[in-house]
């Protein structure tokens, strides 16, 4: 081993060939990102403890990633004691953290103490790039919306004749597609506030922020933490920094970051798109950004048709995500038919203002993803008159300006899950004549009587809507299993028999 002291021989380590071979680290989490972590440290020649609070004598995903990590010459160790402090009779040089791992967590407190430096899965696989000619990344983060316009910006590259991919909490662990045998062009990486917070060393191409609003203040301790790491998404830019015209945090956000000379500042907007904006112009998305002549002319990316895509109406906060989606792009050089057509390409993903029925003139509205007061607003937004399922697990968030924001849209609200009593207080400050039904039931039969509930209350022309505010796990497993009991529980109650399904292997709640 290298007879440099650890912390400069961390600075060398920015490329993929550099010499990682010797180093002690501690992966913390065997999750899907933790094992990329942890074989390719390993493959490098590293010295990897890999520790996960798991079952030892599990048998699922956990327990086979752990049995390949043994075969190839890792070490090991699965129990909750082995995550209570750093690994016993090992002196660490690194740990490496899967982002749902909080700050306060013991093993991360007691390598702080220590002076372990702490990175997450993004920043190595940052340092783990090509030496030369490595992937640009565009970068996406925000409260809301991040995975629609993650795929969006992929398919607008790929329209563009770019091998191209979408990675980060979008499923794809950023650490493959950096190391992937066939190298991409570029990247649209989506990153959560829990990675950025692990982060300091990413330099993306162009950058966006869509929008702040309170969530998962539990594990950033304030929602000024949480928005702090938000806008770590802005740092050592290069390009453009996109911001949301209509959430003047995101701004604030660029203002404050320390960019690359040359940096600009490019906003999105719902409305008309002044110089250096990307906008809407009567129902043609305008680019008043990338063109030479800003300040007198713009250039036609796409229409709202082309926006709508398999949607069968267009949300606001998605013509946003398209807006954002299209200023990375053209920050990237890629021309308005690539936009358009990538546009056009695009489906949404399941659990996101997803339509499952219509039954005797109400429609039945999926967005399970909804899972905080911000995007619920939005959702509660598009629709004019909504019988509203919402509860679960609010993770510390506020739902009072929820509630007054919907509150001339609800019919009535049917409410589930373990925080539910803090909406309804809600709207008993500020919708009294709403009509409230509480489910307190959290079996495997409580969405029936949630549907059955809301049937009673909606008329013809109403939508029900599942736009929870909240996250799931209080009684589902994750949000995308609470929106195919929601789609189930639809079909039983319309008598069409078991609901459709849809991959429950979500992130980011």
């Amino acid at each position: 081993m290298s007879s440099t002291p650890v912390g400069g021989r961390l600075d060398g380590l920015t490329n993929g060939s550099a010499d990682w071979s010797g180093l002690r680290v501690v992966v913390a989490g065997l999750g899907v990102s933790g094992f990329a972590a942890a074989d390719a440290l390993h493959e490098r020649g590293a010295h990897v403890v890999a520790v996960d609070g798991g079952d030892p004598d599990v048998n699922g995903p956990l327990g086979e990633r752990a049995r390949i990590l043994d075969i190839l010459g890792a070490d090991v160790r699965l129990g909750p004691e082995h995550v209570a402090g750093m690994p016993q009779g090992f002196a660490a040089d690194l740990v490496i953290t899967s982002p749902g791992w909080r700050p306060d967590q013991p093993l991360l407190v007691e390598a702080a103490a220590a002076g372990v430096p702490v990175w997450g899965e993004v920043e190595l696989a940052w340092r783990m790039r090509a030496a030369v000619g490595p992937a640009p990344w565009l970068t996406i983060t925000g409260t809301n919306g991040k995975t629609t316009t993650v795929t969006m910006l992929a398919h607008m590259l790929r329209a563009a004749g770019l091998r191209a991919t979408a990675a980060g909490n979008v499923g794809t662990p950023i650490l493959e597609a950096v190391l992937h045998p066939e190298p991409y062009d570029v990247i649209a990486v989506e990153l959560s506030s829990y990675q950025l917070h692990w982060s300091d060393s990413i330099a993306p191409h162009a950058s966006v922020c869509l929008n702040v609003a309170p969530d998962h203040v539990d594990w950033h301790g304030s929602f000024e933490e949480y928005a702090r790491a938000k806008g770590k998404v802005y740092a050592n830019t290069k390009v453009a920094c996109v911001y949301n015209v209509q959430d003047g945090a995101t701004e604030q956000l660029v203002m404050d970051a320390e960019v690359q000379e040359g940096c600009r500042a490019i906003g999105f907007t719902l409305g008309m798109p002044g110089p250096s904006m990307v906008g809407v112009v009567d129902d043609i998305l305008a680019d008043r950004a990338f063109v030479e002549q800003r300040k007198t002319s713009a250039a036609e990316l796409a229409t709202l048709d082309d926006v709508r895509g398999a949607a069968p109406s267009l949300a606001p906060h998605n013509l946003a995500n398209a807006l954002a989606a299209a200023a990375l792009a053209r920050a990237y050089g890629v021309p308005p038919v690539a936009v358009r057509d990538g546009l056009r390409a695009f489906r949404p993903e399941p659990h996101r203002i997803a339509d499952v029925a219509e039954v005797d003139g109400v429609r039945w509205v999926d967005d399970s993803k909804a899972t905080n007061p911000h995007a619920a607003l939005a959702s509660l937004l598009s629709f004019e008159h909504v019988v509203w399922v919402a509860g679960g697990l609010l993770k510390g968030a506020d739902v009072d300006e929820l509630v007054r924001e919907a509150a001339p849209r609800l019919r009535a609200v049917v409410l589930i899950g373990v925080d539910r009593s803090a909406i309804a207080e809600a709207l008993a400050r500020h919708a009294p004549d709403v009509p409230v039904v509480d489910v307190p039931s959290t079996d495997t039969g409580a969405m029936d009587v949630v549907v059955e509930h809301a049937a009673g209350l909606a008329r013809p022309g109403d939508v029900v809507l599942l736009a929870p505010a909240a996250a799931s796990m209080d009684m589902f497993t994750d949000y995308g299993a609470r929106g195919d009991a929601f789609a189930a529980a639809v079909a039983r109650h319309a008598g069409g028999g078991t609901g459709p399904t849809a991959p429950s292997d979500q992130q980011g709640e």
